[in-house]
């Protein structure tokens, strides 16, 4: 691969996951989708995003961290196994927003603050699957 990349003068190889962010091509429909999101989860909302494979969905979400990583009160985490029970989501989610310690849930609850432990502070999560 070496060769490949000093023949055409490239710096790193364009087809692996980890070609550096700024290397990245933002087409006007993929901007227009960061904006939206972005837009969205700091009025507390979320996003899905599905497609067939090879349609540029890793890459989006590669690109829409970075993007949300920016904002204040806002925690970007990675879901290492999205395919999981719901209990593993559940566990996951939590110890990304550092809702419940980050042991095992045992029970079907995590417990959540109270109002009478005074206003939290803690940034919003926004989970992007891996």
């Amino acid at each position: 691969m070496s060769t490949l990349l000093s023949l055409y003068g490239l710096k790193f190889n364009p087809f692996r996951p980890d070609v550096p962010i700024d290397a990245l091509y933002t087409s006007p429909q993929i901007d227009s989708f960061l904006r939206r999101v972005e837009l969205g989860v700091a009025d507390g909302g979320f996003a899905m995003i599905t497609g067939e494979p090879g349609t540029g969905k890793s890459v989006a979400l590669r690109l829409l961290a970075e993007r949300l990583r920016a904002l204040p009160d806002v925690l970007v985490g990675t879901l290492e196994h999205p395919q999981s029970r719901t209990m593993d989501f559940y566990r996951e989610s939590s110890a990304i927003s550092s809702v419940c310690p980050s042991g095992p849930i045992t029970g079907g609850l995590a417990s959540r603050p109270s109002a009478a432990d005074g206003p939290s502070t803690s940034p919003r999560p926004a989970v992007a699957p891996s």
